[in-house]
Parts: C-alpha cells; sequence; structure tokens
C-alpha cells in the first residue's frame, strides 16, 4: 500500500510491515514517510485549498455520495482488510463499514447547510442604519490523525466534514493499522483534485512534529493517547484542535435497574473489539443490593464468549492489537488481584490474546480502574448509595461518556446532572453512539466535539458582512 501525496501514489525504500494479531503474519507493508514528505504533502494541501473553496457545496456533496457508493461496492473488501490488520471480529468490522457508510451520507447532506445568520444590527445604538449577516468560509488546511482501533470510520468523521467544509486535508493513520484507512483516502483522492487528501504514514516522532507545528496547517484533529494530545496543544500555537484522548467510562447499576438488561449492556460495552474502545464501559459501579446476582450473571455470560479466529463469523472476540497490548492489560489485572481484587473468570493471556475477565470488589485507586484500560475487562467497584456512585463515577482524570441503568426516571435526571462526562445515556451502555451525535469529553478526554454536523462547523470560520 502507498501514501498518496498531491494526487500520486508515493513509495519508499524504507517500510514497515503490518501485522495481523492473530497469527503474526504480514498482510502488507507500507512505506515511512519522512519530515520532507509531510512538506510537501502539507504543501499540496495548501496549494489545493482554493480548488476547494471554490466548489459548490452541491458538487462536493455529490462526490461524498460517490465515495460513498464506491465504499458500498466495497464493503466485504474494506471489512476483511479491517479485521486482518486489527484483529476485530468480521461482525464488527461489517458494522464499522456501516456505520462508515452513514457517516459519509451525512457529511454529504450537512456539507449542505453550511448557514450563516441575519445580525440584528439595529440592537446596537449606530446600527440602524445597516444589516449584516454572517458567511462561513473554509479554515483551509485540516490534519487529521487517527488510531487503530476504528480504522475507516474513525478517519471518516475527520476527512469527510473536513472536504465537506471545503478544506484540503493531510491525513495520518495509524502505522500499526494503516492500511483500511489508506485504500479509503486513495477512494477519496480519485474523486478530488490532486492535493485535497493527502494521506501519510511513518512514525509520529519523525512525521507528527512536522504535521503539528507547520504554519499551513489551520487545524488538528486527533484522536489518541492524553500524552500526544497534550503535547499537539503544547505546539500547536494558535490552530484550531479537536483532540478525544479517551476516556475511562463508568457504567452504573442502581439497585432498581433491569439487570438482564444491565448485564447485556456490560457484555457489549466491556468485550466489544476486545475492549479496545475510547467508550468502553471500564468500570461498572453498582450497588450492594443488587451486586451479587448482577456480578453472578455477568460472569456466567462472559464465561460464553467466544474467543478466536475474527474471521470466523461465530467468534465473539479476536485478539489485542498486538502482545504489547495484552500484557499491559494483564498487568493491570494482576496489580489488581494482588491488591485485594476476586478475580471471578478470564485472566489469561496467550500472545495478543487476553480473555474476557469479571473483577469484583475493585477498589477506585488501582490501576485497572484509575488509568484506561484498553482491553476486554470488567471490573466491579460496589457502593452503597446513589450519591456515591455518582461520586465514584466521578472519581477520573476522564470525563467522555457514563451509562446508567435505573427505572426511576428522578434518579436519571440527578444522574445527568451530576455526572461529568460528555455524554451521560440512561439505561445504555458507554459505547451507545450514533454518528450525527455530538462526541467529546470532558476533562482529560480532551477538547472538541465530533459527529458531523458538529465537526463541520468546527472546520469553518465565521465571516461578519455589514452593509450600508
Amino acid at each position: 500500500m502507498n501514501m498518496l501525496i498531491n494526487g500520486k501514489l508515493i513509495d519508499k525504500d524504507d517500510k514497515v510491515a503490518v501485522i495481523n494479531p492473530f497469527n503474526n503474519e504480514t498482510v502488507d507493508e507500507v512505506p515511512l514517510a519522512g519530515a520532507e514528505d509531510v512538506k510537501k504533502a502539507i504543501l499540496a494541501a495548501s496549494q489545493a485549498r482554493r480548488l476547494m473553496e471554490r466548489m459548490s457545496s452541491r458538487k462536493l456533496s455529490r462526490i461524498l455520495i460517490d465515495v460513498h457508493q464506491e465504499l458500498k461496492e466495497n464493503l466485504e473488501d474494506f471489512a476483511k482488510l479491517i479485521t486482518l490488520e486489527t484483529g476485530k471480529t468480521i461482525r464488527d468490522s461489517r458494522m464499522e463499514m456501516q456505520r462508515s457508510l452513514e457517516t459519509i451520507q451525512l457529511s454529504a447532506e450537512e456539507c449542505k447547510r453550511v448557514y450563516g445568520e441575519t445580525i440584528p444590527m439595529d440592537a446596537a445604538i449606530t446600527g440602524r442604519s445597516v444589516f449584516g449577516f454572517t458567511i462561513k468560509i473554509p479554515l483551509g488546511v485540516v490534519a487529521a490523525i487517527t488510531p487503530f482501533n476504528y480504522p475507516v470510520n474513525l478517519a471518516i468523521h475527520k476527512l469527510a466534514p473536513a472536504l465537506g467544509a471545503k478544506n484540503s486535508v493531510v491525513f495520518k493513520p495509524s502505522l500499526t493499522a494503516p492500511l483500511a484507512a489508506m485504500k479509503l483516502a486513495e477512494i477519496m483522492g480519485h474523486h478530488l483534485p490532486p492535493g485535497a487528501v493527502n494521506c501519510v504514514t511513518g512514525k509520529s516522532s519523525e512525521i507528527g512534529d512536522e504535521l503539528v507545528t507547520s504554519d499551513l496547517i489551520n487545524k488538528i484533529s486527533f484522536t489518541g493517547s492524553v500524552a500526544t494530545g497534550l503535547s499537539i496543544a503544547h505546539k500547536a500555537g494558535l490552530k484550531k484542535l479537536t483532540l478525544e484522548l479517551g476516556g475511562n467510562d463508568p457504567l452504573i447499576v442502581l439497585d432498581d435497574a433491569d439487570l438482564d438488561a444491565a448485564v447485556s449492556a456490560t457484555m457489549a460495552g466491556s468485550y466489544l473489539n476486545a475492549g479496545q474502545v475510547c467508550i468502553a464501559v471500564k468500570r461498572i459501579i453498582i450497588q450492594d443490593g443488587v451486586a451479587d446476582d448482577f456480578v453472578d450473571s455477568l460472569v456466567e455470560q462472559t464465561k460464553k464468549l467466544k474467543v478466536g479466529n475474527p474471521l470466523d463469523p461465530k467468534t465473539d472476540m479476536g485478539p489485542l492489537i498486538d502482545e504489547y497490548a495484552a500484557l499491559a492489560v494483564q498487568s493491570k489485572v494482576e496489580d489488581a488481584v494482588d491488591g485485594g481484587a476476586q478475580l471471578l473468570c478470564g485472566g489469561q493471556r496467550k500472545g495478543a490474546f487476553y480473555q474476557p475477565t469479571v473483577l469484583d470488589q475493585v477498589q477506585p485507586d488501582m490501576q485497572v480502574v484509575w488509568e484506561e484500560t484498553f482491553g476486554p475487562v470488567s471490573p466491579v467497584i460496589r457502593v452503597r448509595t446513589e450519591k456515591e456512585a455518582y461520586q465514584m463515577a466521578n472519581y477520573t482524570k476522564y470525563g467522555l461518556q457514563a451509562g446508567i441503568f435505573t427505572q426511576d426516571i428522578n434518579r436519571a435526571k440527578r444522574a445527568v446532572k451530576c455526572i461529568e462526562a460528555g455524554s451521560v445515556l440512561v439505561n445504555k451502555q458507554s459505547t451507545f453512539r450514533t454518528d450525527n451525535m455530538p462526541f467529546g469529553g470532558f476533562k482529560l478526554s480532551g477538547i472538541g466535539k465530533e459527529g458531523v454536523k458538529y465537526a463541520l462547523d468546527d472546520m469553518t470560520r465565521t465571516k461578519m458582512v455589514v452593509i450600508g
């Protein structure tokens, strides 16, 4: 697979292998870009921005629909490629592609709704003789940086709104799982002027600074770790930023909850993509009165999961992205057990596989819940009261999403008011997301909002027009 710079596919002598985490076989190789390659991509995007700015919204919408159609025709190929490079089950890869199609379609619709507004100029002392309005104009060049876990959908959440707002893009996918994202960029590039979409692959330490510090970049949209996000914020200067930096999302189960529904939600939230989801259920906070029944049911259901070949449609969970990721999960689980947590099931690692794991009697300062655990672990924290549940939910550096299960509307209202998170979901797990909703968290979970309408609006600037 090759990079895309100024409408041309670019190869390099230096390459890195993309490894299938299921069997450690090489899926493909991608070139390693250097700083000069990134400079060329940024310059190409800067030159293409004028072509994009002159393009009509109607034409851009049509182009995104054409990209949608091409992705739809190649959905199965994309899904298989996602599974090969990430270890995600083929069922989940197909669902990612379905969501990606929807995100493209939403972007095609939304780019025709970039509205300004009229301003009541006569509300001010000097405004009676004029009228005024605002228009939305493109930012210019957007740098998009994405992680491995949703290589196509997260890329589309950045690229499609940026293009829909008439910007050009320099895109850096994860070096761990870049193939499907590169293929997406290539398809987009076929439908747009040369330089409108550029895709570079390389080590962040070697090319990241060039993207972040370049004066030709007007906005950075990044999804990844807190450490990298803070580094970007420190170096970016006055560029607009959207930083989605992960979460430590709680699922609160109160003593009046529908326990069957809560267990099903926990299963969906804890083990999706082997727990490698920023909005995964990472802490289960449950009232004592129903904790035993909940935990028994959760363990029973967890033991039924089929772990294995992610290309098998019957597989429920595949490997983590690599053995280092699995070792990190293992270390946190062992630390919790050493600290007094009870290992009720799972806890075994083989290569990049880590068995779905339930921990009970977890304390809030244990690494497995204080830090973001990117793996298939369900840590149970028991509390006595509703108030204590909300306090425990807020006892974190993060604030992305949170779920609560209760059948009392007044409790639900209190939860919505008390919980410090970008989204609070009542009788839903934190992994619930539609691609048109505003998405982004508080505290160290980042700044800015994704979701097509909100991302597209943030890819524009507001210009005031006054006519006397």
